[in-house]
């Protein structure tokens, strides 16, 4: 069975999107793409190239659609993105010329890839996605990156419909520039209790 980690940079308020650039996901009249970048520092890019070594992808078509045009020529960055085998869930893409590229249609598409053999799945972006996964307890870790800012309004990664959950954190860290990065692994039920006992 392989893992589904989930990647992803956020808010203060949970948002994700558009963190890489003005016109990368323009949806919703979102005006702040691009709001991760004056957040690099040393310690955020190693730990963002042990993420990008090999994996195999499951992405959304929105975020399939501006990686494709993107890292194909731009291979230098980030080679494994090309190499390893991109899923991508869509109801009517059937064809891509970005290399190791398949389509799957729905829930239960995924729900078969995640009990197959082979490498672990790294979704980046795709929070249409996400909220799919979320709502299904189909996410085994998240890898969040939480910036020190609020915007108010775009995709977020969370909403109501998530299966309720516990995680474990495994690995946090703080960058100099206040991004608090954190890895936590799914972990059994919610406990509940009463704080007067």
């Amino acid at each position: 069975m392989r893992k589904i980690t989930v990647l992803s940079m956020i808010t203060l308020d949970g948002v994700m999107q558009a963190p890489g650039g003005p016109g990368e996901d323009t949806s919703g009249d979102f005006r702040y793409g691009g709001w991760t970048v004056s957040y690099d520092d040393e310690l955020f890019g190693e730990i963002m190239k042990e993420e990008m070594k090999p994996a195999d992808y499951l992405l959304g078509r929105k975020t399939y659609d501006i990686f494709s045009s993107y890292w194909p020529v731009h291979a230098e960055v980030w080679p494994a993105i090309n190499d390893g085998t991109k899923y991508v869930l869509s109801g009517d893409m059937e064809h891509s010329d970005w290399k190791n590229t398949v389509f799957l249609r729905n829930k239960e598409d995924i729900e078969r890839l995640k009990n197959s053999e082979g490498p672990n799945l790294q979704v980046w972006g795709s929070s249409s996605l996400i909220q799919l996964l979320l709502q299904h307890d189909l996410i085994d870790e998240l890898r969040l990156k939480i910036y020190p800012i609020l915007l108010g309004k775009g995709k977020k990664l969370f909403d109501n419909i998530a299966v309720p959950g516990a995680f474990t954190l495994s690995e946090s860290h703080v960058t100099s520039k206040g991004v608090i990065i954190t890895h936590y692994k799914r972990a059994g039920e919610v406990v509940t209790g009463n704080v007067a006992d």
